[in-house]
């Protein structure tokens, strides 16, 4: 029997009093790879951020693996892309040092960098094809280059899953195809994913699972759907917005209206 990664039962998340998620019951296993489709504005980044306690439950119980977020000590297991890289002020951070943040899970307090971890990093940058700019500030990639950054992160953690906040969203043609390459081989190795999308593009022959979110709720659970109208249509620019986009804070907070 396969192990549970995921489970929301009952799952309800409100913001200032607006009903945001009315309800979710969802289960991921180990080995899925489930796409959590909808509109801009119907709660799917709102609920993988639930699935990992990073948005609160107003109603409703999540775990990961078993336990509840808040008491979930194995970090490691789990690598989470967000949307976007948040940059701080300091000193700028170069890209093998925000790479490296990756490891920090699966390392002992006060523990030097070993030499796994240094494989793991160099294998990582080599995965989304980063390794010549290790040594530049990642403030001075791409949109789409910081979030080959942000999955290289989550590869060097080597955890079972990945939850990967709208991987594709914004990015070039060759970043989609680089990212549907590398997920590929972690499919091919039994890891776990679950990804919000918008639509699929490159992605799609790779989902076994489609969970579609409608204001709120689960209104399809099952075989991923296929485009339909005007989405279907060869050529068509998928980053278009179907409905107001939404601002996402940091991993920590929460701003403007749900996604």
């Amino acid at each position: 029997m396969s192990e549970t990664a995921f489970a929301m039962t009952g799952g309800r998340v409100s913001f200032d009093g607006k009903p945001v998620l009315r309800g979710i019951d969802l289960t991921v296993c180990s080995g899925e790879v489930v796409a959590l489709l909808g509109a801009n504005g119907s709660g799917k980044s709102t609920l993988v951020r639930a699935l990992l306690g990073l948005t609160p439950l107003t109603g409703g119980t999540t775990l990961v693996y078993g336990t509840p977020p808040g008491r979930f000590r194995d970090w490691w297991r789990i690598g989470y892309v967000p949307q976007r890289l948040h940059v701080g002020g300091g000193v700028p951070a170069t890209v093998r040092e925000v790479v490296a943040s990756g490891r920090v899970a699966r390392q002992r307090r006060l523990r030097r960098t070993s030499a796994a971890d240094k494989v793991a990093v160099a294998e990582a940058l080599e995965a989304v094809r980063l390794t010549g700019r290790a040594n530049d500030p990642v403030q001075s990639l791409s949109g789409g280059q910081q979030q080959r950054v942000l999955i290289a992160r989550a590869l060097a953690g080597e955890p079972d899953t990945y939850v990967m906040d709208e991987p594709t969203a914004g990015v070039d043609a060759d970043t989609q195809q680089l990212l549907a390459g590398t997920l590929s081989g972690l499919v091919l190795g039994g890891k776990t994913v679950v990804l919000v999308a918008h639509e699929l593009g490159p992605l799609e022959p790779l989902i076994t699972r489609g969970v579609v979110i409608r204001e709120g709720l689960v209104a399809h659970d099952g075989r991923p759907p296929r485009p339909e109208g005007e989405c279907a249509r060869p050529g068509h620019d998928h980053q278009h917005r179907h409905a107001p986009q939404a601002v996402v804070g940091p991993l920590t907070g929460w701003q403007g209206e749900p996604r």
